[in-house]
């Protein structure tokens, strides 16, 4: 298993504390503001930060019946690989440091954009993107996840150009497939 860790908060009230409407699962713009928010509380998540040289951190912080929040360290050459989040729509804050996002397209190299601090950006469940470190400095960033995050699809393309999808458990790492579809 990876550094991830299952852990919940501390306090889990603690969280409560930060807007967001209840009851009801939360689209794009609703979750990349309440990244925002969650970004602006460092000290819901500061304590949590470890770096990894071999591979992503990744903790949970929330989790609830409509929201997953995951805090996530990266370093030099750790990427995702191209994925998507099954039924989940998602929002990334970066809080240091800077990733690249890449949304996969057809017909074209994929569409690139870099985040650095304080840059957000959400997707929605049908999105197949890859996130990736990029710059010098390690990175932080904020994910949430609504419904939340039970699976993923984690892409590989084949030697002859098909493209396949590979489901699996969100407390799997994100790493980049080979053509034959196994972790890199």
């Amino acid at each position: 298993m990876s550094s991830q860790h299952l852990a919940t908060a501390t306090k889990a009230g603690d969280f409560d504390s930060i807007a967001r409407p209840r009851g009801r699962d939360l689209d794009g713009p609703e979750l990349e503001a309440f990244v925002a928010d969650l970004a602006d509380r460092p000290e819901l998540w500061i304590d949590r930060v470890h770096h990894d040289p071999s591979q992503r951190s990744f903790e949970q912080l929330i989790g609830d019946e409509h929201l997953t929040a995951w805090l996530i360290c990266w370093m030099d050459d750790h990427d995702t690989g191209f994925h998507d989040h099954d039924l989940s729509s998602g929002a990334v804050a970066v809080v240091s440091g800077a990733v690249r996002e890449e949304r996969l397209t057809l017909g074209g190299p994929p569409r690139n954009r870099s985040f650095k601090t304080p840059g957000s950006f959400h997707f929605s469940a049908a999105d197949i993107h890859r996130v990736r470190h990029t710059g010098s400095d390690p990175a932080v960033t904020l994910h949430v996840y609504s419904p939340p995050l039970t699976r993923m699809g984690a892409y590989a393309i084949g030697e002859d150009g098909v493209l396949a999808r590979h489901s699996m458990s969100y407390v799997e790492e994100l790493r980049p497939l080979s053509t034959t579809g196994s972790a890199t």
